[in-house]
């Protein structure tokens, strides 16, 4: 990595600081959403803009762009006006996209709900946004949305109406909309702003009640287009997306990424399948897959994964978590994405802040999360000054630009918290850029142990332990610990549950490999690890677990 030249339009190593901005020849976009997908309309008319495999529905740009102003006639007809807040309420599908652009033409501004909620959390997001009409799934796996949102609409005065998709109630609403002049859509696009609120997306608060960020057309659009151009997006490139459209992976990185190039997205199921993602590859022929690492660990592993032809892949994007280098070779190697892209970022700034090229190496790939988009400046710097620290020393991350949030919904004082005066984005996480402008990140502020006044990075600890041929997955936390205030320990899934892993026999690996300080002294096996809908690991679930002796630690 020493070897390798300062990134062409990136400071060099020389100022010594743990800064960078990005460069581009191309400036940001300076349209709406609406705009944007009319102008790939008019472009790409002919193409194919979205496939849903499950139902075989297929929509060319020009038919997408007729359907999403049906949508949108029949939200004016609802009374939506600029500002007003629709909820999206399901899994993966059609009418998720077709709200998503609708909603966009309009000025409403589309409040992501995410389909693990329960009633409590359904209750909170439709009070705290103030959400006028939710359209939602009918049901979903073991969640009965209908009889959740009768539960606590009486509870929700702002909230007018809820159109069902697959019900009644959508094609009235459509039909409703087919007494709405057309013109009405000009009408409310011209008096849109590239800067007024679009989306607001609750974030998975580890304590409280989650914030919703709010993010603007400037914000998510060309965070969108950014990413798409960064993996080389043309017309004829197909993404399939078994990321939530809940999160920005799959609603900005994917759906935006796609639309802003004229690129076809493909849903290959309503949530996660690997069998479902493989086949819709492999029968639509997709060109880019996305997905965080847990689900490229599903396919690659699936039974029957050699026998899907996966060869019209070339590109694709693994965000969400760090990547194991062992799963990035496999995916290169046998699910032909040359070059697929690694991505760091956070909904509050879109999302993505770095991100890898094209041509990067394997090591930039699984070793670093990349290096900053154009037009967006990133520093690591101290937590307690605010002070830029030189390259090559952890500290906190922080990125400025068009990419960062308006602010939590109705909360200046946690935004506050986040973004300072001279408007960065703290993210929370603990980097080091290298000195060729590449970012690694090292741990979260809070998941950091101090063990005996030693600091700790989980992330170091967790590469290392990918090495041990008995470790098909592993996450490490801190306990509570009477002595050194915090303890190390591993959680681990194996690769054969035949094949059992004693914790004697995991500190002899890595006593002769890590300072002592580091040597987890807790280890736990686990079929599985507590994830959210998104596909993170909710480390405070384990670290919860484990602090009150529940799961087989020893």
């Amino acid at each position: 990595m020493s070897g390798r030249q300062p990134a062409p339009g990136l400071p060099d190593a020389s100022t010594g600081l743990s800064y960078a901005s990005g460069v581009a020849e191309r400036p940001l976009l300076g349209s709406t959403i609406g705009a944007d997908l009319a102008r790939t309309i008019a472009r790409c008319g002919d193409r194919e803009a979205l496939v849903e495999v499950a139902s075989g529905r297929r929509w060319t740009y020009t038919e997408l762009g007729r359907t999403v102003d049906e949508v949108a006639l029949g939200l004016l007809a609802k009374g939506v006006g600029k500002g007003d807040r629709v909820g999206i309420w399901s899994p993966n599908c059609a009418e998720w996209v077709l709200v998503q652009y609708a909603t966009a033409r309009i000025g409403a501004v589309l409040v992501n709900v995410n389909p693990a909620y329960r009633v409590h959390e359904l209750a909170y997001v439709l009070q705290q946004a103030g959400i006028t009409v939710l359209v939602s799934a009918d049901r979903h796996r073991s969640s009965d949305y209908r009889r959740m949102i009768e539960q606590v609409r009486a509870d929700c005065p702002a909230l007018r109406d809820v159109v069902l998709i697959g019900d009644p109630t959508w094609d009235g609403m459509l039909a409703a909309g087919g007494a709405v002049p057309h013109a009405r859509l000009a009408e409310c696009e011209a008096a849109l702003s590239t800067d007024d609120p679009v989306n607001i997306q609750y974030t998975s608060g580890t304590t409280g009640f989650p914030k919703g960020a709010t993010l603007s057309h400037h914000n998510i659009l060309n965070n969108g287009f950014w990413v798409g151009e960064t993996v080389g997006y043309t017309e004829h490139d197909r993404v399939c997306l078994p990321v939530p459209f809940y999160h920005c992976f799959g609603m900005v990185m994917g759906n935006l990424g796609a639309t802003s190039h004229g690129a076809c997205i493909v849903i290959p199921s309503p949530a996660f399948d690997a069998a479902a993602t493989l086949r819709a590859v492999q029968d639509e022929r997709c060109t880019s897959l996305y997905g965080v690492p847990t689900m490229f660990i599903a396919e690659l592993n699936h039974p029957d994964f050699a026998s899907y032809d996966l060869s019209s892949l070339r590109t694709g994007i693994m965000a969400g978590s760090p990547c194991p280098e062992e799963v990035m070779k496999r995916v290169v190697a046998e699910m032909h994405m040359a070059e697929v892209s690694i991505c760091y970022g956070m909904t509050e700034t879109s999302p993505v802040s770095t991100q890898t090229r094209r041509d990067d190496d394997l090591e930039h790939r699984t070793a670093t999360v990349g290096r900053v988009l154009p037009h967006i400046e990133v520093k690591v710097a101290d937590p307690a000054t605010g002070v830029t620290v030189p390259r090559g020393a952890p500290g906190e991350l922080c990125t400025r630009g068009y990419s960062v949030m308006l602010g939590y919904w109705a909360e200046p004082e946690r935004t506050a918290e986040v973004i300072d005066a001279a408007r960065w984005m703290h993210t929370g996480d603990l980097a080091v850029m290298n000195d060729d402008g590449y970012v690694r990140i090292v741990g979260r502020i809070k998941d950091m142990i101090i063990r005996g006044g030693e600091n700790v990075y989980p992330r170091e600890i967790e590469e290392f332990l990918y090495t041990h041929p008995k470790i098909a997955d592993v996450q490490v936390v801190g306990v509570p610990d009477e002595k050194y205030g915090e303890e190390i320990a591993a959680c681990v899934i194996l690769r054969d549950a035949e094949d059992p892993l004693t914790l004697d026999e995991l500190a002899g690996f890595c006593r002769s490999r890590l300072a002592h300080f580091k040597v987890p002294r807790h280890l736990e096996i686990v079929d599985a690890f507590p994830m959210t809908v998104s596909g993170k690991v909710r480390k405070v679930e384990l670290r919860e677990r484990l602090a009150k002796g529940r799961g087989a630690v020893r």
